[in-house]
């Protein structure tokens, strides 16, 4: 049985403890009566939540971070990657330059 792999538990644990004070404010203006400040509070908690996961799968994992720092010494694993044969169709340097370019 295969269960969550430890990157994701480290996501969740961030998400979680960014967003369980924005929870904890959204709930209690919920209950006293501030509907709009608490609907906020929840919405941005919300996003908070997902915010690590979404950064680690535009940016890549660990293996993709490894496999760009061992990449870049090797010639011929350059030259495949740049054609674009990498794994994925989208060769890892146009990726890591398309994100350097925003």
């Amino acid at each position: 049985m295969k269960g969550p792999g430890i990157l994701w538990m480290l996501q969740t644990a961030a998400g979680f403890s960014m967003a369980g004070p924005l929870f904890y404010l959204g709930s209690s203006h919920l209950f006293s009566g501030r509907y709009v400040w608490g609907a906020g509070f929840l919405l941005c908690g919300l996003l908070v939540l997902y915010f690590p996961s979404y950064l680690v799968d535009r940016i890549g994992g660990p293996r993709t971070w490894i496999r760009r720092r061992l990449g870049r010494g090797d010639g011929a694993n350059e030259d495949a990657t740049e054609s674009g044969d990498a794994t994925d169709g989208i060769g890892v340097r146009s990726r890591l330059e398309r994100f350097r370019g925003r």
